[in-house]
């Protein structure tokens, strides 16, 4: 069963599609949308995983390599041509790579472009192709594109993209009620980030960034996510939200 999303109203007659559906933050979204009686298309590139997931949530899901402009595109044609249409596209795909520019190979930073800002130009590219009313479309951006993280050079300069693309295709697309916004999380508890937060030292490093002293919970980002993709919030295009604990603003004092 999917947890409560702590929200009443009904979205019974909507459809999301949730690409990196079976990730920590994509497949918290999903509970949320699916707890609310959305209809949920989860796709993602592990069909074990996404079985799991639908098994759990009753989401529909499709394998889908995001890197790929074929495979998104068809997958954004057919979700949006289903009966039941297409409301929003949220993409919680990306990658963490913690490595100077002088350590990066030029192969490590095009996977670290692709993954991260390749696939969000394919969704926009798709989301504006077959999207035909009004729809939101969410990406996700980093706290490291908003402020100077050492080491992080690819995966900032991957997520600044991503947020100057929201804010273009959001200016483009206004006109038909096609809506723009990026989540940016600070460190969150995935298995994405288990190479960080395995080991005590980094665990605690990685906390000590975070103003709040702690590292973030995938269903505080999918929160805000499906804050975005809800209809009912349509007035709101062209924006990035920090939900970091305070990483990309706040300093706190300690000691």
């Amino acid at each position: 069963m999917a947890q409560d999303s702590g929200d009443d109203r009904s979205l019974s007659q909507h459809s999301f599609l949730v690409i990196g559906g079976s990730g920590g933050i994509g497949s918290a979204l999903t509970d949320r949308l699916t707890a609310r009686g959305a209809d949920v298309l989860a796709a993602a590139r592990d069909a074990e995983r996404l079985a799991r997931l639908s098994d759990r949530t009753g989401a529909r899901t499709a394998t889908v390599d995001a890197t790929q402009p074929d495979e998104v595109d068809n997958l954004v044609r057919e979700a949006a041509a289903s009966q039941t249409g297409l409301s929003g596209i949220a993409l919680a795909v990306g990658s963490i790579l913690i490595r100077p520019a002088h350590l990066t190979s030029p192969e490590d930073f095009r996977r670290t472009l692709s993954v991260n800002l390749e696939s969000a130009f394919f969704v926009v590219r798709s989301a504006a192709r077959h999207l035909k009313g009004a729809g939101s479309v969410v990406l996700f951006s980093s706290a490291a594109a908003q402020m100077g993280l050492a080491g992080h050079e690819a995966i900032a300069a991957a997520k600044g993209g991503v947020e100057g693309l929201v804010r273009a295709a959001s200016a483009t697309y206004a006109s038909r009620g096609l809506r723009f916004n990026a989540v940016a999380p600070g460190l969150v508890e995935t298995p994405l980030s288990e190479r960080i937060t395995s080991s005590k030292a980094g665990r605690s490093a990685s906390e000590g960034l975070h103003a709040l002293g702690r590292l973030g919970r995938p269903d505080e980002v999918a929160s805000l996510a499906e804050w975005l993709l809800d209809p009912s919030h349509d007035w709101v295009t062209g924006q990035v939200f920090g939900v970091d604990g305070g990483l990309a603003r706040v300093r706190s004092r300690q000691g």
